[in-house]
């Protein structure tokens, strides 16, 4: 996976990141993370997206060059982590919200706790940065090379493998269809509407 692969909208970028493999290299050990769910964030076309109204110092990372990590705090609990998309200079990102541990899985559970099951060791986007060990001191990381977080292809998902829906838990523009997962993988979150959600003309 290069930059090329990352530089377009990232409603385009999402449902190729199924399959990509995540991987974080620590000094206590490597934890390998296929990814299962993504959603699309647009930037500032986008109502949902941290972007929208314009360039921060939270954000900046989300403005390129894409490949690179864009690390965010969750309502003050969980970090979550982002591939930055598009070309460099326009703020558009991938959440990753799940996936599959394949390498690591000890590790990932001691990071989880030891009641964890499998397919719930990266269920969900703070689960999944927590499993693998991702902060915000990675905020910014290059995920093509040169960081211990990186980012390469998997195994080709068929488009029959992929179901699209509407995003999870955003206030606005919740319904757009910018969510996409491989159909039927048990480490694929559940999805719920907040409750805070508010009509808009979904894209």
């Amino acid at each position: 996976m290069n930059t090329a692969d990352l530089a377009h909208p990232a409603e385009t970028v999402a449902p190729r990141l199924l399959g990509a493999v995540l991987t974080h290299e620590t000094a206590e050990g490597t934890v390998r993370v296929v990814i299962t769910e993504t959603e699309a964030y647009s930037g500032s076309a986008d109502p949902a997206s941290h972007a929208y109204r314009g360039r921060t110092e939270r954000n900046a990372a989300m403005f390129g060059p894409a490949g690179r990590l864009y690390v965010y705090r969750s309502h003050g609990l969980h970090w979550c982590a982002n591939v930055v998309t598009g070309p460099d200079g326009v703020a558009t990102a991938v959440l990753i919200r799940a996936g599959r541990v394949v390498e690591g899985e000890d590790l990932a559970r001691e990071r989880r706790g030891t009641g964890v099951e499998g397919p719930r060791l990266a269920r969900g986007p703070g689960n999944l940065c927590r499993a693998l060990g991702i902060t915000g001191e990675h905020n910014g990381a290059d995920l093509l090379g040169g960081s211990r977080v990186t980012l390469s292809a998997g195994e080709p998902v068929p488009a029959a493998q992929i179901r699209v829906g509407p995003r999870v838990g955003v206030s606005r523009a919740h319904d757009w269809q910018h969510r996409f997962s491989l159909a039927g993988d048990p480490t694929v979150s559940a999805y719920r509407l907040s409750p805070r959600a508010k009509p808009s003309n979904g894209a």
